[in-house]
């Protein structure tokens, strides 16, 4: 949703300098690190674990809660793509696969709070500078992608055994023999380097662009007079709250897939 623009200290003077100010993290002296994306995802991801946590300590038997509800929902979504992406035994790729795709999402819902909102409430703290969708910061995507390429070169190994691999990587796609292995070792690894990257970049770029682009609309539609924030803000969230989950579900399934071809023998 949206309200009006922002004011305060030293505050924009036009749409360009609205949208500069919006498009703005707080950051570190030295502008090296995004304090704001740190912060806030740092903090849903505790209410993540809170809610899940009481959930868990309130759960009973008999008739359900509407939290323990909520959350057996969740876990069954998650829990039916993973059996179906995912046919080797781990005890860690669901719960894995739960806190992506609830992390995620709350992250990608930060875009529905008002555009002004938590920069105006900071301002009384001396702090003009704030993005509030951890998820629209790329630094904070590639993190996260980069997380899931380590968790697949773990899975593969553990799957595998480092040798096992290695071999993969000089012998796949292209299975040779004799003296053919030892010349397309060199593009097998190629083709093995450029999929393993290009996996990580995909998830973090997917996610970003999508965040991105509607944070962008509903500070657009911050410049707008009330009425019309009103008017196209409201079925902009509604549609918003699809991209929303269904980005965190692909982030989340895509994982699941990509690990699930990680403990594949090629």
């Amino acid at each position: 949703m949206t309200t009006e623009h922002a004011g305060g200290h030293a505050g924009p003077a036009n749409a360009t300098e609205y949208i500069q100010h919006h498009l703005s993290h707080l950051q570190t002296a030295d502008g090296s690190f995004n304090l704001d994306t740190f912060w806030i995802s740092a903090v849903l991801g505790l209410v993540f674990l809170g809610v899940f946590s009481m959930a868990a300590k309130r759960a009973t038997p008999g008739v359900p809660g509407k939290l323990q509800n909520f959350v057996e929902w969740i876990m069954e979504l998650v829990n039916d793509t993973v059996n179906s992406a995912f046919h080797a035994k781990s005890a860690v790729i669901a719960p894995l696969a739960i806190t992506i795709f609830v992390w995620v999402w709350l992250m990608n819902a930060m875009d529905f709070l008002p555009v002004d909102l938590l920069p105006r409430l900071l301002e009384f703290f001396g702090v003009y500078k704030l993005r509030v969708v951890p998820t629209a910061d790329v630094n904070h995507t590639f993190g996260m992608s980069f997380g899931v390429l380590l968790c697949i070169i773990g899975f593969s190994i553990k799957a595998k055994g480092v040798g096992g691999w290695g071999k993969e990587l000089f012998t796949a796609p292209f299975h040779a023999h004799g003296v053919a292995a030892i010349v397309l070792a060199p593009v097998n690894f190629v083709f093995q380097m450029i999929e393993l990257i290009a996996k990580p970049i995909s998830l973090s770029l997917r996610l970003f662009g999508n965040m991105y682009a509607g944070e962008l609309i509903f500070i657009l539609i911050a410049l707008l007079p009330w009425w019309a924030q009103w008017l196209l803000g409201g079925p902009w969230a509604i549609f918003h709250i699809l991209i929303v989950t269904l980005q965190a579900f692909v982030f989340m399934a895509l994982t699941v897939v990509y690990l699930s071809l990680a403990v594949e023998k090629h």
